[in-house]
């Protein structure tokens, strides 16, 4: 794989251990173009980066060597982990979001982006259930890489969790509260945070779209229904 390299400042300068790399965390810049969106990371008063940027015609360009903790996850946590920039390599694909016009990714950009990853779950180990969107693990303030992002894709590769496939017909009867309980459950073994299992709030919404960006990309209402308790369920008894 072709990779060029352009060297962002924004970064830990302390390297890691090869086993403190334990996930992938895929993002969108938010920009309007590949241009735009180095000039952003390579500046310093940004105070972003991230270890890989993949256009749109499919060019890799190395921001951040793997060893070093590139500034791209922010406030987030996963499992029992807080802050993921330790524990992880960013990987940005030039899009211009939800806030800009949200466009869908190229095939280029997404063969190139598997490939990657390929390379990276070999060298470091990286489970299926590591390879995760940015809104996965920041859901209160972020969408990316978003509900156009082909996730099926990288599942057949090997690469991330696989989709259930399964009868979507069977109807579960429980109350609203008990499908709400088994949905959160099933949420924290997965491995989402910010929200309560006990005890409803406003940001549970914005949990459950981060799901259904992922997970069931054609409806994002913020609403548990049967399929998306039946998704969470599947989910949660392969982690």
């Amino acid at each position: 794989m072709k990779i060029c390299k352009i060297t962002s400042p924004n970064s830990s300068k302390i390297r890691r251990k090869i086993n403190e790399i334990r996930y992938l965390i895929i993002h969108y810049t938010g920009m309007q173009s590949k241009r735009a969106s180095i000039k952003r990371l390579i500046d310093k008063k940004q105070k972003v980066s991230c270890h890989y940027l993949i256009d749109r015609s499919g060019g890799v360009t190395r921001m951040v060597d793997e060893s070093l903790i590139a500034w791209h996850a922010g406030k987030s946590k996963w499992k029992n982990l807080k802050n993921l920039n330790k524990n992880s390599i960013g990987i940005e694909l030039v899009n211009k979001g939800h806030h800009l016009r949200y466009e869908k990714f190229t095939n280029k950009q997404i063969n190139q982006l598997i490939k990657l990853c390929l390379i990276l779950k070999k060298k470091y180990k990286i489970k299926k259930d590591c390879v995760l969107g940015h809104s996965d693990i920041a859901p209160l303030r972020k969408k990316d890489p978003g509900e156009k992002f082909p996730w099926q894709k990288l599942s057949k590769k090997g690469l991330c969790f696989s989709y259930f496939t399964g009868n979507k017909n069977n109807t579960i009867n429980y109350s609203e509260k008990k499908i709400r309980n088994l949905f959160f459950n099933n949420l924290h073994k997965i491995g989402y945070r910010y929200f309560s299992k006990s005890r409803q709030s406003k940001k549970e919404k914005l949990v459950i779209k981060a799901f259904q960006r992922r997970f069931i990309q054609s409806k994002i209402d913020g609403k548990i229904d049967q399929k998306t308790l039946k998704i969470s369920h599947y989910l949660a008894s392969k982690t």
